[in-house]
């Protein structure tokens, strides 16, 4: 059994202020977890603002582009330059808002891995496609186009993030229950193209997760942890999510 570490990621999406950084790192502030990383995903302008702190700082996306005539983009190489760590990638907002489909997203994730981020892919089926049975199958898609571009070898150096969309900022959540077979079905698929790369890839849970629950859902055998968006916002509550998966064993 591979000791896989816990990862607590706050997605801030378009929400965010110098006040809250300053917030969080000085809640954050000489704190440290034994086995948690704990990353946070500000809109691009307060990512260098959490350079000084004890915690780690990623992206919310990534343009297709490395350089260009491409006003408004923001490349891979230069959130590196700026010491981003992380980026997340296939967001359900992402693809349903501004229409990215999985090839646009595996390109993003190779492009990323070419400048050393670590990419979170995002994966999850609409509610609709819930109610079909459709979700090992969507999930299946979504991590092949993946697979297909960059080689399950390129997920030793990743991250999932199960977000199904009908749980994303609806209050509604998985169950534990639900969201672990869930889980252990993306490990399981991965498994059979390297046991051992499944064995070791940390699979988030994301979908209206809080301090009420977390600790049940981090406890599932497959659930590494969360990609955290509302409670994310929220100094206090986010700090006892972390707190909750440090108590895991």
């Amino acid at each position: 059994m591979v000791d896989r570490r816990f990862l607590v990621a706050a997605n801030w999406k378009l929400n965010g202020s110098t006040q809250l950084v300053n917030e969080m790192t000085e809640t954050f502030k000489e704190k440290s977890f034994s086995n948690v990383d704990v990353v946070f995903f500000p809109s691009y302008p307060y990512i260098t603002l959490f350079n000084e702190s004890n915690v780690k700082v990623g992206a919310q996306n990534i343009s297709l582009h490395q350089s260009g005539a491409y006003t408004g983009e923001v490349s891979a190489n230069m959130l590196a330059d700026i010491a981003c760590q992380y980026v997340i990638l296939g967001h359900s907002e992402r693809r349903t808002i501004f229409g990215e489909t999985n090839t646009e997203i595996s390109n993003k994730f190779a492009l990323a891995q070419q400048c050393s981020l670590i990419p979170i892919l995002c994966v999850g089926e609409t509610a609709e496609e819930n109610e079909r049975g459709e979700t090992e199958k969507v999930i299946r898609e979504q991590l092949s186009a993946v697979i297909n571009e960059c080689g399950v070898d390129a997920f030793a150096q990743a991250v999932i993030a199960y977000e199904p969309v009908w749980a994303i900022g609806t209050g509604k959540t998985a169950t534990p229950e639900q969201a672990q077979a869930v889980h252990a079905f993306i490990r399981e698929f991965l498994a059979e193209l390297s046991p051992e790369i499944a064995q070791g890839l940390q699979i988030l849970y994301g979908g209206s997760v809080n301090a009420s629950n977390s600790e049940s859902l981090f406890s599932q055998p497959d659930i590494d942890g969360g990609l955290i968006g509302g409670a994310s916002l929220k100094p206090d509550e986010f700090y006892l999510i972390c707190q909750s998966a440090q108590g895991i064993e």
